[in-house]
């Protein structure tokens, strides 16, 4: 009896290249001996480090839900004679025109050409390649694929250049708004992703988004947009959104203020004026970048940061002109009964109630900054007035009422639409929808929306509030009395938004107590 054979375990097959996803091939036909074969012929086939993944359906109506699922599919072999005589030119009919995809590669196969003749096929359907079954060799399978998903790919790579293009023209329209930096980032990130072929995904950390004085003094990384894996990282430290390997590569970087590429990702120095640190990372990048790929990420690297230092820049002035105003307010409140937060609560209440008045985002922001000079007239009525613990008599209450034209007067003309807004309401928030206010007796919609808007946001904040010259009510005897002035003081409408969204008024009471 021979002895034992022992044989040394087969060496496992070294992986080169990281298999980066699939191709997806729908192959649509009534025969299983096609797929079989079709499988066969391709099963060793290969494109840019991707293999193919075969979705079979067996007739016209199968195809078309599938075509809903899988609409990343590349390729479809579509057969044309399948429970109907002409199924497969019906499944083509709704790629294009129901299914709207525009992307996928239609290879029309046959075994019947005459009942389908290609010339007409060609001129009357949207198909990209039309072969007849006896003709399609394994060689010839093999070259349509390739020449099909080369196509594919850069009907994806254009498309999604397009979409890069159409976010940095977005953000460029409205580049000061205030999610303008998060979108041309991610604008330009996916610009440049779509331009190295097959990157997975992007990441943008900077110092520049640090939100407290601890990260600003230690210059820490922060993530401030990414795609992938990245999406959800926004307001992450890089170390913690980061791989050991791939924080040794971002200090290299940092270090040699330079881009180091590492197997299939880089991260790229972003250079500063102003002495701030960024970093940008791309993973999935192809293995060998040419010169053309390798200057662009260094055009790119440098340019992107300059860009967002502009943003930022204009944002910190927009939030210096806001900090400012509620200041401004502030002092003069000092100068009353009421106090700083009276502005800040009146700021939150009134955009509560512009958004559930339905005015645009614009408009709820703008109304939110403008607010708090609502009473900023009261500058110039005099403390034995303002401050008097007792009502007021017919000539104070005089007096008082200037207030409303002293504020107009101060920040009418400018050139600013938040202190243009300020001047409308300044003047209006004591008009009554009734006509019965002041200083115009403006009536209904005669009234500016603003002037509506503060004036409810004002006597609830003021009536839930005490003050030198009464206690604070409580929120049903509030509620009552705001009710009980529906169509007299206030607007109707108002006033249901006013009892609808009340648990939200009152939190923020709460956060912004006296």
């Amino acid at each position: 009896m021979m002895g034992d054979f022992l044989f040394s375990d087969e060496p496992e097959e070294s992986v080169s290249e990281i298999e980066q996803g699939t191709w997806k091939v729908l192959i649509v036909d009534d025969e299983p001996e096609v797929h079989a074969v079709t499988k066969l012929a391709l099963s060793d086939f290969e494109f840019q480090n991707k293999r193919l993944e075969f979705i079979s359906a067996y007739s016209g109506a199968e195809a078309k839900q599938l075509i809903d699922v899988h609409t990343d599919a590349a390729i479809v072999l579509l057969d044309v004679v399948m429970e109907t005589d002409d199924a497969g030119l019906q499944v083509a009919k709704y790629i294009r025109e129901i299914a709207q995809n525009n992307h996928i590669r239609i290879i029309l196969r046959t075994g019947q050409p005459g009942q389908a003749p290609e010339r007409q096929v060609i001129v009357n359907y949207d198909i990209n390649d039309y072969k007849s079954k006896t003709e399609l060799t394994a060689q010839k399978l093999f070259t349509v694929i390739m020449s099909s998903l080369r196509s594919y790919r850069d009907i994806i790579t254009i498309e999604q250049s397009r979409e890069g293009l159409e976010k940095i023209i977005k953000a460029s329209r409205d580049i000061f708004s205030a999610h303008s930096i998060e979108s041309f980032i991610e604008g330009v990130m996916q610009q440049l992703v779509s331009l190295l072929g097959i990157a997975e995904q992007a990441m943008y950390a900077t110092t520049l988004v640090a939100k407290n004085p601890e990260e600003r003094n230690n210059k820490k990384l922060i993530v401030c947009s990414g795609t992938g894996d990245f999406e959800k990282s926004e307001g992450k430290e890089l170390e913690q959104v980061l791989e050991e390997g791939q924080l040794m590569a971002c200090e290299q970087a940092l270090i040699n203020k330079s881009i180091i590429y590492k197997d299939n990702y880089l991260f790229a120095y972003c250079t500063s004026e102003y002495n701030h640190k960024s970093m940008l990372f791309i993973s999935g990048i192809p293995k060998n970048l040419t010169e053309t790929q390798r200057h662009l990420i260094e055009i790119f690297s440098q340019n992107v940061q300059l860009a967002f230092e502009n943003v930022q820049l204009q944002s910190e002035i927009e939030a210096t002109q806001q900090e400012l105003v509620f200041r401004l307010s502030e002092a003069v409140e000092q100068r009353s009964s009421e106090t700083g937060n009276h502005v800040k609560r009146v700021a939150h209440i009134c955009h509560i109630l512009a958004t559930g008045y339905g005015l645009s985002k614009h408009n709820a922001e703008l109304i939110r900054l403008a607010s708090p000079l609502h009473d900023v007239g009261k500058v110039g009525i005099p403390d034995a007035v303002l401050n008097k613990p007792a009502k007021l008599d017919a000539q104070e209450w005089e007096v008082m009422k200037t207030h409303t034209e002293k504020g107009y007067i101060i920040l009418k003309d400018s050139p600013h639409e938040i202190v243009n807004a300020g001047a409308v309401i300044a003047k209006e928030h004591h008009e009554k929808w009734d006509g019965s206010g002041y200083p115009q007796g403006l009536k209904g919609e005669n009234i500016n929306i603003f002037g509506r808007i503060v004036a409810l946001a004002d006597v609830y904040d003021a009536l839930r509030h005490k003050r030198c010259y009464k206690e604070s009510w409580t929120l049903q005897n509030v509620i009552d009395e705001i009710n009980e002035q529906k169509g007299k003081h206030f607007e109707p409408k108002l006033v249901d938004i006013f009892n609808d969204k009340i648990n939200e008024l009152e939190a923020v009471l709460i956060r912004f107590p006296d």
